[in-house]
């Protein structure tokens, strides 16, 4: 786990029960949620139980079984939500140029509704 992790950092709050939050899905690895500021009709967080700051510590620090978990997870929480037929977006952001708010891995579950491009295309 990276030595960088913040420990108050909102999904940390989470995790130990001092914030509350919706959830929608928890196994011993992981925890989802729905987003608090929801940007589709469909907007669920899927966060590791485990101090892990983003996809590059966790790939690189947490073990087979957390890695397994995290994805099953993901599959789950898109079962549940009921957007396999669909569609859907997964969105991780990493750092500063990709616009990370919380310094703790999440995944965002994007669907319900047409999500748009990824970027505005030019003309």
């Amino acid at each position: 786990m990276s030595g960088l992790y913040d420990q108050q950092n909102i999904f940390a709050k989470i995790l130990r029960g001092d914030i509350p939050c919706n959830k929608v899905d928890e196994c011993d690895h992981t925890l989802s949620f729905y987003d608090i500021q929801p940007q589709r009709k469909v907007h669920i967080l899927v966060i590791p139980k485990g101090a892990y700051t983003d996809m590059t510590d966790f790939c690189t620090n947490a073990s087979a079984e957390e890695q397994t978990a995290y994805f099953a997870a993901i599959a789950r929480v898109v079962g549940i939500a009921g957007l396999e037929k669909s569609g859907y977006r997964l969105i991780a952001n990493t750092g500063t140029d990709g616009h990370q708010d919380v310094p703790h891995l999440h995944i965002h579950i994007l669907g319900g509704e047409a999500v748009g491009p990824m970027l505005h295309r030019k003309a």
